[in-house]
């Protein structure tokens, strides 16, 4: 009978042990600075990619060209 109260006891201190570690880890993974950090270089990262930079910059000429044209007119 003791043998087997301690075991639920190591049973329970093991699991509590494991949440204890799940929790540790979900609040690492949920860290609002972390998951806009994270935002932030996946976004700089596709920006950065030469097809997409390339567009950006023709569509930013496109709308600097219309926005001048717009003014002298």
């Amino acid at each position: 009978m003791a043998d087997e109260t301690k075991r639920i006891e190591d049973e329970i201190a093991k699991a509590r042990e494991e949440l204890a570690g799940t929790l540790d880890q979900l609040v690492v993974r949920a860290n609002p600075q972390r998951l806009a950090d994270d935002a932030k270089v996946r976004v700089v990262a596709v920006v950065n990619q030469p097809a997409v930079k390339f567009g950006l910059i023709g569509v930013g000429a496109l709308v600097v060209a219309v926005v001048v044209r717009k003014i002298l007119r």
